[in-house]
């Protein structure tokens, strides 16, 4: 009966991804509420075993590689300096104001290194629908937004890496001397993968569904190499198929392919790491008073430190006032890179259960609030 809780994931996953639909819950929030619903700390019909657990961590290094292959590091070449300060400020100040929560409901300076780290990253997967639903996308401040986010993302997983390596360290190599090696190891591999891709990939002598099919089994491959081999150097594994994704984004050009990529993904492994977040998250310790205080403080931090640092960013980087709260309101959403990061933290000891609550609550909060404040503040316009 070991695949009997797995075939319950996918089927409360299928229930509640179609009830998200009908009721326009995010895919994400929808999943995670049918691991609490059904989960030990709701119905009790489902609880996480070993195959679960495995799957879901499966999903959550594709989860950080799809995030990576997403990002087009060519995209920085078109985009003026305009993202500078909203990247620098929207990192340096929700940084900030986590650590400083952190150390005032009492957390130690390494847990409020992590909570400030945790604060820093955003949601690619929900800013680029939304702008892209405002015809923004394209436009100057379309493009600023998304470099902006993708930094602080990319950054708050190298932050990641560099506190789990302090806290459990897997090297004796010193830090500056570990992530050296790491740069020169990914810069390598961004030449050496896509080479690697193209001799593994099938010729066209095939159809091309069966062209197709091989060069996916070729590209996970790929990824299970690189991930086991900056693992071996002692690399978290999200950071790891991270940095795999935006080794291989370059070279991937076929939309066909990354349909393909993204519907093995999104179609069985991640869907079960968010169903395996709810099943480890227990709402009932908001009913205690100091846990109520710590939510509300998270989630409105991070929404005031998201928003203000946002807007003077913009304006530093000579938007206008509207353009700005834009800005500003663009950045706030904290969904899957965020719940990487707390579950990660969490599953190395490093945070409490009572924080992931916090940030799941906060990740739906902001991932409803946001677009619907972006609409109100835009309006469809083309791209220029």
């Amino acid at each position: 009966m070991e695949f009997l809780p797995l075939f319950l994931v996918l089927l409360a996953g299928v229930l509640f991804s179609a009830l998200g639909r009908r009721f326009h819950l995010p895919w994400v929030i929808a999943l995670v509420s049918a691991g609490i619903f059904f989960g030990p700390h709701g119905l009790g019909v489902l609880e996480a075993n070993p195959t679960i657990e495995f799957i879901g961590q499966i999903g959550l290094i594709f989860l950080m590689f799809m995030a990576g292959l997403e990002t087009k590091l060519s995209s920085f070449a078109h985009v003026r300096s305009g993202f500078v300060p909203i990247a620098f400020l929207n990192g340096l100040v929700p940084f900030a104001a986590g650590f400083g929560m952190g150390f005032f409901f009492g957390y130690d300076f390494f847990t409020s290194l992590i909570l400030g780290t945790v604060f820093i990253s955003s949601s690619i997967a929900v800013v680029i629908p939304t702008l892209e639903g405002r015809g923004m996308l394209g436009t100057k401040l379309g493009k600023s937004i998304v470099s902006a986010v993708i930094i602080e993302d990319i950054l708050s997983l190298i932050l990641l890496s560099i506190l789990l390596q302090t806290a459990v360290p897997v090297t004796s190599l010193p830090l500056p001397l570990f992530y050296g090696l790491l740069f020169a190891v990914f810069v390598a591999l961004r030449f050496l993968l896509p080479l690697l891709r193209a001799f593994f990939s099938p010729r066209r002598s095939g159809g091309e569904e069966d062209i197709f099919q091989q060069e996916v089994t070729v590209i996970f491959a790929i990824l299970i190499g690189t991930v086991v081999s900056f693992e071996l150097l002692g690399l978290h594994p999200i950071v790891a198929g991270f940095f795999a994704g935006l080794v291989l984004s370059g070279s991937i050009k076929s939309d066909i392919l990354v349909e393909k990529l993204h519907t093995i993904s999104y179609g069985l492994f991640i869907p079960v790491f968010f169903i395996f977040i709810g099943l480890n998250t227990d709402l009932s310790v908001l009913r205690e008073g100091g846990e109520l205080t710590l939510l509300l403080f998270v989630v409105l931090g991070s929404i005031l430190a998201k928003y203000i640092s946002g807007y003077i960013g913009a304006r530093l980087g000579k938007f206008t006032k509207r353009e700005s709260s834009i800005v500003g309101v663009a950045t706030i959403p904290q969904l899957s890179t965020t719940l990487a990061v707390v579950f990660a933290a969490v599953e190395f000891g490093l945070l409490e259960r009572e924080l992931l609550t916090a940030f799941i609550v906060l990740s739906i909060v902001t991932t409803f609030a946001a677009p619907v404040a972006l609409r109100l503040l835009t309006k469809p316009t083309a791209a220029h």
